[in-house]
């Protein structure tokens, strides 16, 4: 399935502002078809896993706060929900 513009951001965003050793980043949505939040874009929910050096001696919560900041009006207006797995290497 070929990734859409609200993928395609994140990526682009979480890369520009973090700088990650690695990204990977699942479009959820087909899983939450039908469900509270699904506004029909198939771009609603997302898993990221990152790994990058920002992270280093940050609490999870924090690491999480920095993902949202990266990632800025698209969580308000474009994503429903995302799970983080943020890391620092060698995590």
């Amino acid at each position: 399935m070929p990734k859409g513009p609200v993928h395609s951001e994140i990526e682009k965003r979480l890369t520009a502002e973090l700088a990650p050793i690695s990204l990977v980043v699942t479009n959820d949505s087909a899983s939450h078809h039908g469900h509270a939040g699904d506004d029909g874009s198939g771009e609603s929910h997302f898993t990221v896993e990152i790994q990058c050096a920002a992270f280093e001696g940050q609490s999870r919560l924090n690491r999480q706060r920095m993902v949202n900041k990266a990632l800025g009006d698209l969580m308000r207006d474009k994503v429903h929900a995302m799970v983080i797995k943020a890391r620092a290497p060698g995590e």
